[in-house]
């Protein structure tokens, strides 16, 4: 067993390892990263964010190719689907980023440790691999993401139920398909395969989907995925489910529903297996999410823990920039994250992108607020584009006007969203988002609208 010893070392090369791990580096930091796989780029890159995008995109050229290009004059006689090139095209693309990651580890004088860690105390991990080594380190940052939740009553059966991993690579469209949960992952991934030609059905335990996400765009969202062909069944609280044969049963209320493939897509756990968190004295919340202070240290000064693994919204980009803001707090005293301007977004057509406070929210907190609205079917670009579902909210504050949070579904809302988010961090009002320049023809110009809308001022409404 040998030891090396270093200034800072990440448990988990996904988003927020690899990132603080380059950021780490930057400052001068003696700096590894381990990571069980043998690729670099954790869940996000490998089985989550970056796969499942490649597969929307596909099948969201395929549904266009079988069912709208003959409305821009464009017709494609015998389409056809090849779902192993279309998977071979994702794994391209996620072969190429994790290569990416391996060669800025590189250029940035990392040290990639490929094994499984296992924390010893003292500042020592031990990383069991194809050799087993040790590890030391004056810091230590835990960043090994989370992992598919499970239900007590619906156990994974090979090939036939399982998680979002499954789903991104089943190897035939499932002629039926159930989704448990209308989350982010279970919508995006519904509509992946039913645009490739399987019946969705969707459970959703909620009486509506997209939880977290503004009512009344989730409402909008469910209308226009249901002309899409997704069935949405909601309060749907799921019994159990078996496997007989090459049919699924998935039980329900009191009813049952058959299906080739079932995904749960029920969130996400805190992946802290086999760190010996407890051995370590690292202590962890009722629901295993490792508690952590302000500076992202937790009960053991020496350890730090970033991303998934302590909890809040489940992003990669929340996960970064944590671990970006970790590390300047260990190597110059500051960093910072700025929650309140977090985006998130949902990657359907159209999409889904918020940031910020809902309405619900500023009800609930008593908030006055006033609200603007427009519609994509107001915008020369989105009519240009065939593009026209969906709609921009802005919501400001009633007296000082500052932006309180902005909510988008319509083409382009995971891009759009960036300019809210950029304003709220600068603290702007709605009219200041309405006095912006916004090009014309441009999907942006639906954020303008909306901003003016937020007193009375629409132009094209």
């Amino acid at each position: 067993m040998t030891e090396k010893r270093y200034d800072i070392v990440f448990l988990g090369g996904g988003p927020a390892g690899y990132v603080g791990a380059i950021r780490a580096a930057q400052l001068g930091l003696t700096t590894a990263c381990i990571e069980k796989s043998s690729t670099l780029g954790g869940t996000c890159l490998n089985i989550g964010c970056i796969p499942s995008k490649a597969l929307l995109d596909s099948s969201e050229r395929f549904a266009e190719a079988r069912q709208s290009l003959k409305t821009h004059g464009i017709l494609v006689d015998d389409v056809r689907l090849d779902l192993p090139a279309m998977m071979r095209r994702k794994e391209k693309i996620v072969a190429q980023l994790t290569k990416g990651i391996a060669f800025l580890f590189k250029k940035n004088k990392i040290d990639a440790i490929t094994g499984e860690a296992q924390l010893q105390g003292n500042g020592q991990v031990r990383v069991v691999g194809e050799q087993t080594v040790t590890v030391a380190a004056d810091r230590i940052v835990i960043a090994t993401g989370s992992t598919a939740a499970t239900l007590p009553n619906v156990p994974f059966v090979k090939d036939r139920i399982g998680s979002s991993t499954e789903a991104l690579s089943y190897p035939a469209v499932p002629p039926r398909l159930v989704v448990i949960g209308a989350g982010a992952i279970g919508i995006e991934l519904g509509s992946v395969w039913r645009r490739l030609g399987s019946e969705v059905t969707i459970l959703e335990y909620m009486d509506r989907i997209l939880p977290g996400a503004d009512e009344e765009i989730a409402k909008h969202g469910q209308r226009v995925f249901k002309k899409q062909g997704i069935v949405f069944e909601l309060s749907a609280q799921v019994s159990g489910a078996r496997v007989t044969g090459d049919e699924c049963t998935v039980a329900f209320n009191d009813k049952e529903i058959q299906a080739d493939q079932v995904l749960v897509a029920v969130g996400r756990s805190p992946n802290t297996s086999g760190l010996n968190l407890e051995g370590a004295g690292v202590q962890t919340n009722p629901r295993g999410f490792i508690t952590v202070d302000d500076n992202y240290q937790t009960s053991v000064p020496s350890i730090c823990a970033v991303g998934d693994v302590i909890g809040g919204p489940l992003l990669a980009h929340k996960a970064s920039e944590e671990a970006v803001a970790c590390v300047e707090k260990i190597a110059t005293g500051t960093g910072h994250v700025d929650y309140d301007t977090l985006p998130g977004v949902v990657y359907t057509d159209p999409e889904v992108a918020q940031v910020g406070k809902t309405e619900a929210a500023l009800k609930q907190a008593n908030i006055p607020y006033r609200k603007g609205t427009f519609s994509f079917r107001g915008i020369g670009r989105s009519l240009a584009m065939g593009k026209i579902d969906g709609l921009v909210k802005i919501l400001a504050h009633a007296t000082t006007d500052r932006v309180l949070g902005v909510h988008i579904i319509g083409p382009h809302a995971g891009d759009l969203i960036t300019e809210a988010a950029t304003a709220m961090a600068l603290g702007a009002s709605s009219e200041d988002m309405a006095r912006t320049w916004h090009a014309h023809p441009t999907l942006s110009e639906a954020v303008k609208e909306a901003a003016l809308d937020v007193n009375n001022r629409a132009i094209h409404a």
